[in-house]
């Protein structure tokens, strides 16, 4: 049997699938129509997030939906004009999020995210990246007594079934971490195990070049369409054709326009995020990173500056950016943290990440087709997971033993 393969997609999730694959023997070649690392790789919080065992569900309370159906909030904005479609994703992605069913999603969630650590840690071994780590966690403090309470029981359900770790921090312990935080917050958790990433692109671009030292190919390439093709797949581009007999998608938010034109509709909606880099001030200059739980964005330390990530934004994934999300954002930002400076980037980046009704990734065989196979879905988890879906898809792939039970991410659920 052949043990060529082509992956498609070339964020982290694309980049770390081509790299478990090539250590297990496969000759890879990588695809992108940018650079690797270049769109939603390349903006986030850096964390790779050993404690997020539970996945995002969708607000319950009555209290809490009206809130956010004012499209005030700074936590989540929408553009009305998304709402039709995504009306049907919605309506399962809340009935999935009722307390018992989420709970067994967090058990199928949980068995991913408990190899984060040690998988990125090997890759990052081989790769020379280990510098890019900032071990110690980070801080989520919270405005509220009240949220704060129902997080740390959260933290607690955390720590008794998934073996996370974590400490309460009090209002005096937060200032005392955090020079430059107001006074006046409820307290906060720390996280202990997450590890901080203070450049995730130079991170995706690390594990690149490893793959390529180890003779992996990478070529821009902008597909345009696939097609099944005598015992493989055709993959159409805008100049040039490229036959193989084994394809992987690693697109991310645009896998479906591939899928589409095979039958294959997944429950999938995008959300949208922004980032900027802002200075800081050195007495107060902030090391850990800081999510704000109330108002749903994070600050983290890079090397480009203090980085500001928006909550999400539901509009049509290629649409142009809205100033709104970054800009509320910000206001927030600098009332917990007035030595925020000013803004050092030209312009927001702006990211799509692929999100599934059921929160979990999909991975594993195209269903009803030889040779074709899917790793994306990881909506904001793609960062803390890239290595340990990678794993599990080259083992399925190879027909090794899977680390992990493969079924409830199979592409196969979505038939």
């Amino acid at each position: 049997m052949s043990r060529e393969v082509m992956v498609l997609g070339a964020g982290i999730v694309g980049v770390s699938t081509a790299l478990q694959l090539q250590l297990r023997g496969w000759q890879v070649l990588l695809l992108d129509r940018q650079g690797a690392g270049e769109r939603t790789s390349f903006g986030n919080a850096g964390l790779i997030q050993r404690e997020a065992v539970f996945p995002h569900a969708f607000p319950r309370a009555l209290g809490t939906i009206l809130h956010y159906a004012s499209n005030r909030s700074t936590e989540v904005r929408y553009q009305s004009s998304m709402l039709p479609r995504l009306g049907f994703p919605f309506w399962k992605y809340w009935w999935n999020s009722e307390p018992e069913r989420h709970r067994q999603i967090a058990r199928h969630y949980a068995a991913l995210i408990a190899h984060c650590l040690e998988d990125h840690l090997a890759v990052a071994a081989l790769a020379g990246a280990a510098h890019l780590f900032r071990p110690g966690g980070y801080l989520q403090v919270h405005r509220h007594r009240h949220s704060l309470e129902a997080e740390l029981e959260a933290a607690r359900y955390k720590q008794e079934h998934f073996a996370v770790e974590y400490t309460a921090v009090d209002a005096a312990a937060l200032s005392a971490r955090v020079p430059g935080l107001r006074e006046g917050l409820a307290g906060g958790i720390h996280w202990q195990q997450p590890l901080a990433v203070v450049d995730p692109h130079a991170l995706t671009l690390a594990y690149l070049d490893y793959f390529l030292a180890q003779g992996g190919e990478f070529r821009t390439f902008a597909a345009q369409g696939l097609a099944p093709e005598g015992q493989g797949w055709r993959l159409r581009g805008e100049r040039e054709h490229l036959h193989g007999e084994r394809l992987v998608l690693t697109l991310g938010a645009w896998t479906p326009d591939l899928t589409r034109g095979l039958g294959w509709h997944p429950s999938v909606f995008v959300k949208r995020g922004y980032h900027m880099h802002y200075a800081q001030s050195a007495p107060n200059e902030l090391t850990t990173p800081l999510l704000d739980a109330d108002a749903g964005y994070v600050l983290a330390p890079m090397r480009q500056g203090l980085r500001l990530t928006t909550g999400a934004e539901f509009a049509p994934r290629d649409a142009p950016p809205s100033p709104i999300a970054l800009d509320r954002a910000e206001v927030a930002a600098r009332q917990i943290f007035p030595s925020l400076g000013a803004r050092l980037d030209p312009t927001p980046w702006l990211g799509q990440r692929p999100c599934t009704s059921d929160m979990l990734p999909i991975i594993g065989a195209f269903p009803g087709r030889n040779g074709l196979w899917l790793n994306f879905g990881h909506c904001h988890q793609g960062l803390t997971l890239g290595p340990t879906t990678g794993r599990l898809l080259a083992q399925l792939m190879g027909g090794e033993a899977p680390f992990t039970d493969p079924t409830p991410y199979a592409p196969a659920r979505f038939s």
